[in-house]
């Protein structure tokens, strides 16, 4: 295992947190015209998770590609979590990953044992994920960059979008918030005793699990929490849904330390970019650190689901059997924004 002291220290920003901005990307991509491809059934109009292209009328496949500068000094655990980021965007969009492909950026001063413990991290993420990594493409860069292209499947009619979300749904979530707070602490020597490992484990977690316990249920809404924060992602799913979605800021769970950290202060760039995305179009009436925790960017963060209210109780049960966290965090109701509630 390699830990280069400063490995993290040669990054302006970690983990999705370096996302570009996301009202800028939205001007970006509004210049770019969809093509006209009858098979296309997930592109840029609207753009989701991943790409998806139907084969024929039992496959379709999944395709995404999302790599970062360091979250973490210990490279076999930055390897991890970019490649379970990456591997994400295709259980979020109901898909099961097949292959995947290195992006890579590495300085050549930086020894190459570290970037073998890199790659030997995001393989052992691969394989969990019941995938191959086949290989990649390797740049010199300063800055130290890793991700993943990953292709999967998908039945067409089984395509999770973020867009479904309706009327008298129930709004969950599968991971904790807090990832970039702690994450901007631990650069700062500010993080809580245990709240850095906390948010190690949770940004190595595949979705792979929540995803195969949802996939029975038909959920009309799906995406996975990262750089955007809780409410850029929940203003993304408001918006193409035609709907409001109504969050509970008591309910928001919060990795160990995350909420006192938000409290002392600590906040990101990601924090500022996505109220400078989502702020317009969301109403909060809870308190700074609460609303620092929405806002706040995530790795490798979990599934935000949206479904019938009633099949909520049936869901809990299935996560609670299989010993995996879900969190009723809100509902949509007809209308249009994100409202996050006072506790």
């Amino acid at each position: 295992m390699s830990t280069v002291q400063g490995l993290t220290s040669l990054a302006k920003a970690g983990g999705c947190a370096a996302k570009y901005s996301a009202a800028r990307l939205e001007e970006l991509l509004a210049g770019i015209v969809p093509s006209e491809a009858h098979d296309l059934l997930v592109g840029l109009d609207p753009a989701d998770d991943a790409a998806v292209y139907r084969l024929d009328e039992r496959t379709a496949i999944v395709f995404t590609v999302d790599f970062f500068p360091p979250v973490v000094d210990d490279a076999r655990t930055f390897g991890r979590i970019a490649a379970a980021n990456a591997l994400n965007d295709v259980f979020a969009m109901g898909g099961r990953p097949l292959l995947a492909l290195s992006v890579t950026a590495f300085p050549e001063e930086l020894p190459v044992s570290v970037l073998g413990d890199v790659l030997a991290g995001a393989a052992e993420a691969t394989r969990e994920a019941g995938a191959i990594l086949a290989g990649g493409h390797t740049i010199r860069d300063d800055e130290p960059k890793y991700g993943l292209a990953v292709v999967g499947t998908v039945h067409p009619d089984g395509i999770w979008r973020k867009s479904g979300a309706q009327p008298g749904d129930a709004v969950l979530l599968t991971k904790p918030l807090g990832t970039g707070l702690i994450l901007q602490a631990a650069r700062d020597g500010r993080a809580p005793d245990g709240s850095l490992e906390a948010a190690v484990a949770a940004m190595c977690e595949l979705d792979r699990d929540a995803a195969d316990a949802l996939r029975s249920f038909a959920p009309h809404a799906v995406t996975d929490v990262t750089g955007f924060g809780l409410l850029g992602h929940a203003h993304e799913t408001a918006l193409r849904s035609g709907v409001r979605i109504v969050l509970d800021a008591g309910a928001l769970p919060a990795l160990p330390g995350a909420v006192e950290l938000a409290t002392a202060g600590v906040r990101t760039g990601g924090d500022r970019r996505n109220r400078e995305y989502a702020a317009a179009h969301v109403t909060s009436a809870a308190p700074a650190e609460l609303e620092a925790l929405a806002y706040d960017p995530q790795t490798s963060g979990g599934l935000l689901v949206t479904l019938p209210a009633e099949k909520r109780a049936v869901l809990e049960a299935a996560f609670a059997s299989s010993d995996l966290p879900l969190h009723a965090i809100g509902r949509v109701e007809a209308g249009s924004g994100v409202v996050l509630e006072s506790p």
